[in-house]
């Protein structure tokens, strides 16, 4: 029988825009946005009472201040979130060797044996909370599962400081009862897709095939079909390798030209491969990323024979991509990611995933 991890995701909450009203008690419990206040500004963070009017990250500064005419903006110090993610690493730390840090603000921790003999994995996530707050005074959010895909799904449940614990027997009900839009790695578009073929919730997406999945989503198909039955294998990796590299760039002004955007593809394409060779590495697939005047992003993908860092290749592919199909609109940002570093892994069996333990302490 196999063993059930005790799995807790720890999120951060608002945590670029939480540390500056820390450090600005004139700012607290007020609506601000970490980013650029200009025309062309786009918000990385928002804080709780911004996101009560809908500002969100990734957004314009200018929808945003139209949506919170009050919104106050942060200039962003990254120097300064590492020294708290610093602080909330060592707290983890603490309690497991095994942490997988997604971010400065987010992780993953196995404390199915931990280092304080706890054996509760819930109250193990409420100790970690606490000792985060002591310790920094910005607050958290857990979710506690099994697996990893269930454990980020639930931390999204009480936020902000809270948390949610999914156990072993209630995995099923709680998966299939799921809004498919909370599923991890399904967006915007393909849920759409999902809502025109039926999909609505995790039981809409267990009544359907692998096979069938694969034949509307590709490979992504097998992942939807496990995700569906809460199956995810994954272990916990304290020493996560990237599995893609890439670097964009966001136009001062707005580029209607495929002529134009070659310049800027070959700015990036130089850049991103200085990195692959200084880390000695190189992939196999090149995404291109266009983001339009009006925030609609699009990726556009293709796998090459051979392994690639050269920015000659790079450039030529990202050419190639560009040129597939007619831009929608204007383009105000493009990018490029270079992935499938290596040949991947002989798939594991998942058929005995989560039936193992139903009666451990959570």
């Amino acid at each position: 029988m196999a063993v059930t991890r005790k799995i807790i995701h720890i999120d951060m909450d608002a945590f670029y825009a939480s540390v500056e009203q820390l450090d600005n008690p004139s700012i607290r419990n007020k609506p601000v946005a970490v980013g650029s206040s200009d025309s062309r500004g786009v918000v990385a963070a928002a804080s709780y009472e911004a996101r009560h009017f809908g500002v969100k990250s990734a957004m314009s500064s200018k929808l945003a201040k139209k949506l919170c005419p009050n919104l106050i903006f942060a200039k962003p110090r990254f120097e300064r979130y590492k020294e708290f993610s610093k602080i909330i690493s060592e707290v983890f730390f603490s309690y497991t060797d095994l942490v997988e840090t997604l971010s400065l603000d987010e992780a993953y921790l196995d404390v199915t044996e931990n280092k304080r003999g706890i054996i509760s994995a819930s109250k193990t996530a409420r100790l970690i909370r606490e000792d985060i707050f002591e310790k920094t005074g910005l607050t958290s959010s857990a979710g506690i599962s099994v697996n990893k895909l269930v454990a980020k799904i639930a931390s999204d449940y009480n936020k902000p400081n809270g948390q949610k614990t999914i156990p072993p027997e209630e995995i099923k009900a709680f998966m299939e009862d799921l809004d498919i839009r909370k599923f991890h790695g399904i967006g915007r578009v393909t849920a759409q897709k999902m809502y025109e073929i039926g999909i609505f919730k995790g039981i809409d997406l267990k009544k359907k095939g692998e096979d069938f999945l694969i034949q509307k989503f590709g490979k992504s198909g097998s992942y939807y079909f496990n995700a569906a039955r809460g199956i995810n294998l994954s272990p916990v990796s304290p020493k996560r390798k990237a599995k893609s590299l890439g670097s964009e760039q966001t136009f001062s002004k707005n580029i209607s030209s495929e002529i134009f955007l070659i310049e800027k593809i070959n700015i990036i394409s130089d850049k991103l491969s200085q990195r692959l060779k200084r880390l000695g590495v190189s992939g196999k697939t090149i995404t291109l990323k266009i983001k339009y005047s009006d925030f609609i992003t699009q990726t556009r993908s293709t796998t090459k024979q051979l392994y690639i860092c050269e920015k000659s290749l790079i450039s030529k592919t990202c050419e190639e991509l560009l040129f597939n199909e007619k831009l929608r609109d204007s383009v105000r940002l493009i990018g490029i990611t270079v992935s499938n570093f290596k040949q991947l892994k002989e798939k594991k069996n998942i058929n005995n995933s989560i039936k193992a333990q139903l009666k451990i302490d959570f």
